[in-house]
């Protein structure tokens, strides 16, 4: 499951790609059509401006915007930046691995296996997704409409 802080990350990336290309977006802004809590938002921005797909500019006409073109920042690494990992168990997962407690030997564990081709299947999809894919459909269609995006 996303923790809040993940959506909210999500939803602010998001908010800021629909706006690419338009000059510094105020963190008020962006906290109010996300419904973010401005505080939150801040720590969250900076976090990603430390990663290199946020710029900010301080100032009154100063704000944040995308560092990258939507097209080039893909879910996978937003999800891997602020969860850490894909994986559903920790000896699935590929960069922060650890063994389970209460289980038996990683190479007799059916459930391991199961799980490593979840996280493989799940980190295909979000690294083929990226900011400029738009999901104006219904949620029972799979393919995402890729957006026009101005640069």
């Amino acid at each position: 499951m996303l923790s809040q802080r993940t959506r909210y990350t999500i939803r602010a990336l998001q908010h800021l790609a629909r706006h690419y290309g338009e000059g510094p977006i105020h963190l008020t802004d962006i906290a109010t059509a996300q419904n973010i809590p401005g505080k939150f938002l801040t720590v969250i921005l900076s976090e990603l401006s430390r990663a290199g797909l946020v710029a900010t500019m301080r100032g009154r006409d100063g704000g944040y915007w995308l560092a990258l073109p939507p097209v080039d920042i893909r879910y996978g690494d937003i999800l891997r930046l602020t969860n850490g990992a894909l994986a559903l168990v920790p000896c699935a997962s590929r960069y922060a691995h650890e063994h389970c407690k209460n289980c038996v030997p990683e190479e007799e564990c059916e459930l391991r296996r199961i799980m490593i081709k979840v996280r493989d299947e799940t980190a295909a999809i979000l690294d083929r997704l990226t900011l400029a894919d738009r999901f104006d459909a219904g949620p029972d269609e799979a393919e995402p409409e890729s957006a026009l995006v101005s640069q």
